[in-house]
């Protein structure tokens, strides 16, 4: 959202997850769990999940950093990660890259985040943008956006498996749940060991950790496409900047 074009949600107030988002502080979930933290202040109180501000008139603190409300130019990147990579904003424990490293540097000014991230040991199409909304969009289950990913597992499959895969199942306390389950999904021979998995939502290793309560351990994972955006054309380690008619293929 552009600052003139929200001006008007500004005079009866803007809830703060979405103007934090819309400031590129990142995705509205990531911001709840920044309230939930303490790490958010209103005037110096703890802010509340929820509650609306005006911008104009209230002070927003993130860490003790004031956030003001500026335009903003919508940007949309997408990377193809390679294994090794770390999807994250800096990691004091960890020497090697991350996503952010692979921007090419006329872009590093940009108050990019990722959306929906991939774990250091998978590969593949990942978004970073500077739009708190686009990223809500692409994330949230109900808006139906299928992430698509290529996986290789240690032991032939047994299609006896998927059912209880699109059934779900309670582990390490959270539910584990396949969209859709493609077994040899390129129909060669000997290829047991492939198999294709569908998302529309995504928790923490999800893939990796539904697939292990099952018992198989991923050998590869790959993300190559999020809606009907691939990464055809997209070298390992190389972004772009998607123009509108790809950010609508993510959609379509």
């Amino acid at each position: 959202m552009r600052f003139a074009e929200g001006m008007a949600n500004f005079v009866e107030g803007v809830r703060l997850q979405k103007f934090l988002a819309d400031q590129g502080v990142g995705s509205r979930r990531a911001i709840e769990v920044m309230i939930e933290e303490g790490r958010i202040t209103v005037d110096g109180a703890p802010a509340v999940i929820g509650q609306k501000v005006m911008p104009e008139s209230h002070v927003v603190e993130v860490d003790g950093r004031t956030i003001r409300a500026r335009a903003t130019r919508s940007v949309v990147i997408a990377l193809n990660k390679p294994k090794g990579v770390l999807c994250s904003h800096g990691d004091p424990h960890h020497t090697g890259k991350t996503v952010f490293d692979l921007v090419p540097s006329v872009m590093r000014g940009e108050r990019l985040f990722f959306v929906g991230r991939l774990d250091k040991d998978s590969e593949g199409l990942v978004l970073l943008t500077s739009d708190g909304a686009f990223a809500q969009r692409v994330a949230h289950p109900s808006k139906g956006v299928v992430k698509r990913y290529r996986v290789e597992l240690d032991k032939n499959f047994d299609t006896a498996d998927i059912p209880k895969m699109l059934a779900g199942v309670n582990w390490e306390g959270e539910r584990l749940q396949a969209d859709k389950v493609i077994p040899n999904p390129h129909r060669v021979a000997n290829s047991q060991r492939q198999i294709e998995v569908h998302l529309t939502h995504g928790r923490k290793r999800e893939i990796r950790r539904l697939l292990y309560a099952f018992g198989y351990e991923v050998k590869r994972l790959e993300r190559f496409q999020i809606g009907r955006l691939t990464l055809r054309g997209l070298p390992k380690g190389r972004c772009k900047i998607l123009n509108p008619g790809e950010i609508e293929r993510l959609f379509g």
